[in-house]
């Protein structure tokens, strides 16, 4: 890891009891049970895995991701090895294999240096503000603002963030409120404005909620 964890999981308890004034809410929160989000994910591996979800469905980006670890010791894709890899050692189809487009790879590429030259750096990352989180990310070539969120909801747990460009939930917004069409951005924010300051928990529940792959965190425009 690159910044310690916390010792005690989060505990939702006050985001859920905020997000159940919400009659939608409150339904999907009774089916789903309490909210497991916790941290323990490598903030590289984290964001690799970011890029591999790119375009393509949360089944396939795990697969083609799984593929990639299994050529490193351990499992275990660092920055140095990663560009080691990509660099030269492995050859075009070894790339392929690993479901590493030509834009991918560079992506890849690009943020594994940007950890060995230290301009992102996971530790003071912890301790900024999720703006300058993001502004720091998407310095990086293919990480855009979904990446950026999805690394401030499941690697730092940041509890109101709400990725208004993720399709899986816009899909389950119009679904579970009833609506004809998927929300634009603003009618978005405005459904969302009674779940603040835990936008991250009732994003997690919708995602949860749809319990298909649709609905998991999906993102078309990286």
């Amino acid at each position: 890891m690159f910044f310690d964890l916390p010792l005690i999981p989060p505990d939702w308890t006050a985001a859920t009891r905020v997000l159940r004034r919400d009659p939608v809410m409150k339904s999907i929160i009774a089916r789903v049970g309490a909210c497991t989000l916790s941290t323990g994910r490598d903030p590289f591996i984290s964001l690799v895995q970011s890029i591999y979800a790119q375009q393509i469905s949360t089944k396939i980006a795990t697969t083609l991701y799984g593929r990639f670890a299994a050529k490193f010791p351990k499992g275990q894709p660092t920055p140095r090895r990663v560009v080691t890899a990509l660099s030269g050692n492995w050859d075009d189809e070894t790339i392929r294999f690993c479901g590493l487009s030509r834009q991918k790879r560079v992506y890849v590429l690009d943020l594994a240096q940007h950890f060995i030259d230290k301009k992102i750096n996971p530790r003071a990352l912890a301790q900024s503000d999720d703006e300058s989180v993001i502004e720091a990310l998407t310095a990086v070539k293919g990480v855009g603002r979904w990446t950026a969120e999805m690394f401030l909801i499941f690697t730092l747990n940041r509890p109101d963030v709400l990725p208004v460009d993720d399709l899986g939930i816009r899909e389950a917004v119009r679904r579970f409120y009833g609506l004809k069409e998927r929300p634009s951005d603003d009618e978005l924010r405005s459904i969302a404005e009674p779940w603040k300051p835990y936008r991250t928990i009732a994003s997690w529940y919708l995602w949860r909620g749809g319990a298909t792959t649709e609905l998991a965190p999906t993102n078309q425009h990286e």
